[in-house]
């Protein structure tokens, strides 16, 4: 029998973060469960360029509105439910914060220091996309 070829399917997000008091700080969010801490990430929008996409997944999971940067700061992939997914993942400076956005009741939100986002995160591939913010991390010129 012939082996299918698996679809990995395609997914963007972003790493919202803001400089407060000359220290960078990182909106995670929980997942839908509330049991793990992650950042917004989504499938494309077809018509839309992944860094739009992973916008509109920062204002739906998190309510938060910014200018994301198209460069790609890594990608990562995982597993689930049989399916593997590559999520690009993008910086947003955070311009905007929402108390009324689309999954306002579903997640839990909260603005940590880099690295407590880097402690807090339990996926080993976005934990190195975080690390790598942080060497890059606006108060050391990005």
């Amino acid at each position: 029998m012939a082996q299918k070829t698996k679809k990995v399917l395609q997914q963007s997000g972003v790493i919202p973060y803001r400089v407060q008091n000359g220290a960078t700080e990182v909106l995670l969010i929980t997942t839908r469960n509330q049991q793990n801490w992650v950042v917004p990430k989504g499938g494309v929008v077809n018509g839309m360029s992944a860094p739009d996409s992973a916008a509109k997944e920062a204002w739906e999971e998190a309510g938060v509105i910014g200018q994301v940067n198209p460069n790609q700061i890594g990608t990562y992939e995982y597993q689930k439910n049989g399916k593997t997914y590559t999520v690009q993942m993008y910086l947003l400076p955070v311009e905007v914060e929402s108390d009324k956005y689309p999954e306002v009741g579903q997640r839990v939100r909260r603005w940590v220091n880099v690295n407590e986002a880097v402690r807090q995160v339990k996926k080993s591939s976005l934990k190195r996309i975080l690390k790598k913010f942080v060497s890059q991390a606006p108060s050391n010129g990005l």
